[in-house]
């Protein structure tokens, strides 16, 4: 076993610690010393410490798989919020730019692992997983364009799934090995892999932030000028009058929808729309809209069919973001499913014990199943 001695670590501190500042030490300090960058794996020793110690996660210590797929999940979301090049490495620059050195000071401080909601809550893995998990069918860790097609009771349309599999950014891409399936071979446009996953729903379910503008802005950019213009944003809905046509919903005409969508995020130029015209303080909060607009049929109609009352409340609430709001309804959701599959299975059980031990083996065939989803 090897030892560090006083003298080592002094040595160590004195020379990649003491002149330096809060952030570049935090930088330093998780970085592999010959690197200038903090790559993926570099955040795994620190997570497992986390599992190891903290009071808030001690309840996984008995389940190494999901302890894996904790981490898998915390790393991907760092690498979300703080790579905003999409490179796979984060500089010590970005690192400066972003509240990661925050986060882990709270979830060092916090018992309560649910309450740092920034990259480390294991109730924002669990909707994260447990949703990947209901779309991963045959369990091997990768998500089709047909898979993909069911999320959000079939939400999307299937011209942004195509989108999403062929040009939309993913978190490792110069690193083809996955975590989560670190011995599957990479074909990338053939499906999405767990962390891609993570990068897609954190994006879909939280459009007010800057990542997920840039994401779905260059799913939408087709041409990739950088700019989107009526004809691609009539191409794409298109296949939304389609489908409420075939639904039989009131038909929103594409000028009439533009005009709404144009009135509400007031673009610089009057003949396309640039990433900046999104990020616009005023219009944050409702220039998702328009990318729900063009692919995400559920999400436009709920949005034209809005109660101002609701939408006020929503302002009001305890949420920071779009994405902690629907994290916890979503949670909860979750949860009370799986109490409801425990006390069907107990009345089934209960059910049982009134019959004779022989006409049981006969006649039936036993407990349903518990759902193998990871509860």
């Amino acid at each position: 076993m090897d030892v560090i001695t006083l003298e080592m670590f002094a040595f160590f501190f004195k020379r990649e610690i003491e002149p330096y500042d809060p952030h570049e030490r935090f930088y330093r300090l998780v970085k592999q010393p010959q690197n200038d960058h903090v790559a993926r794996d570099d955040f795994l020793p620190f997570i497992k410490e986390l599992l190891a110690d903290h009071p808030g996660l001690e309840f996984l210590s008995n389940h190494a798989e999901f302890q894996e797929k904790y981490a898998v999940t915390v790393i991907t979301r760092i690498f979300y919020s703080v790579d905003r090049c999409h490179s796979g490495r984060i500089t010590c620059r970005q690192i400066r730019r972003s509240d990661l050195l925050e986060a882990f000071h709270q979830v060092d401080e916090e018992e309560d692992i649910n309450k740092v909601t920034r990259y480390f809550s294991y109730e924002h893995f669990y909707v994260l997983y447990c949703r990947f998990w209901e779309l991963d069918h045959d369990r091997d860790y990768r998500i089709t364009r047909a898979d993909l097609l069911k999320y959000g009771d079939h939400s999307l349309s299937h011209m942004i799934v195509d989108r999403i599999f062929d040009a939309a950014p993913r978190p490792f891409r110069d690193n083809i090995t996955s975590l989560s399936a670190p011995d599957q071979p990479q074909q990338q446009s053939e499906f999405l892999s767990y962390e891609d996953f993570i990068f897609f729903m954190l994006s879909e379910e939280d459009k007010a932030n800057e990542v997920s503008v840039k994401y779905w802005f260059t799913c939408i950019d087709v041409d990739g000028d950088g700019k989107l213009n009526n004809m691609e944003m009539r191409s794409f809905y298109a296949v939304q009058l389609h489908r409420m046509q075939c639904m039989g919903h009131e038909i929103v005409p594409f000028e009439d929808m533009l005009c709404q969508m144009m009135d509400m995020i007031k673009p610089r130029h009057p003949d396309f729309l640039v990433v900046e015209d999104f990020l616009q303080a005023e219009c944050s909060q409702v220039s998702g809209a328009l990318f729900d607009a063009l692919f995400n049929l559920n999400k436009y109609l709920m949005f034209e069919q809005r109660d101002p009352f609701v939408e006020r409340q929503k302002r009001e609430d305890e949420f920071s973001t779009d994405w902690d709001r629907f994290a916890c309804i979503d949670y909860n959701r979750l949860a009370m499913e799986e109490e409801a599959r425990e006390e069907e299975a107990m009345e089934i059980d209960w059910r049982t014990m009134d019959y004779d031990d022989e006409e049981e083996d006969d006649d039936h065939e036993g407990p349903v199943s518990a759902n193998e989803a990871p509860y």
